[in-house]
């Protein structure tokens, strides 16, 4: 069974983590949420507080396929602010380990420097955060293993393409179809 971490902070967007850990489940994805506090409580940027499955220092990340991060603010700067995180960012990029952010949170991957050469996307307005890529408007954009999205109204396509990378084009499409999602739903 393929393994995700969606990571949250203070601050987070709820629809951005939430929506991955909802499709990529229905999907059959092991999803951990990992507070990057000392506490699972977490409160998201529009005042809903979520309880985290574990925290960062609980977690053993060793088998895990795919990292994301949600966007909304301030939790992009406190998940890009928390260095344990960066350094965990770090070495799965080094292993071309897949890697996904949402919303304002692909300014994390630019400032990383995971974004050289690569298309990408971002939040409308923040494309200057995406340091040394090809900023393209798509929805979602993934670039080898680095996957990029533009925010909260494009949570769903995000998560059905995490899924379709990590199960493949034929579990995504039952899961959009059980959603009722697109134009054929």
């Amino acid at each position: 069974m393929k393994q995700t971490c969606v990571f949250l902070a203070d601050g987070f967007e709820e629809i951005e983590g939430l929506t991955v850990v909802d499709v990529l489940r229905r999907g059959g994805v092991e999803v951990t949420t990992v507070s990057i506090k000392e506490e699972k409580m977490v409160t998201g940027r529009s005042g809903i507080s979520v309880l985290a499955d574990q925290t960062f220092g609980e977690t053993d990340f060793s088998g895990t396929d795919l990292l994301v991060l949600p966007g909304g603010m301030p939790g992009t700067t406190n998940l890009r602010d928390y260095t344990p995180l960066t350094e965990l960012l770090q070495k799965f990029n080094q292993e071309k380990k897949w890697l996904g952010a949402i919303c304002a949170a692909p300014m994390v991957f630019g400032g990383l420097d995971f974004l050289k050469g690569r298309k990408a996307t971002i939040y409308p307005g923040m494309e200057g955060e995406l340091k040394g890529a090809d900023p393209v408007l798509d929805r979602v954009v993934v670039d080898g293993h680095v996957i990029t999205s533009r925010g909260m109204g494009t949570a769903i396509a995000f998560s059905l393409t995490l899924l379709e990378l990590l199960e493949g084009k034929e579990k995504a499409e039952e899961i959009r179809k059980s959603i009722v999602y697109g134009h054929q739903a």
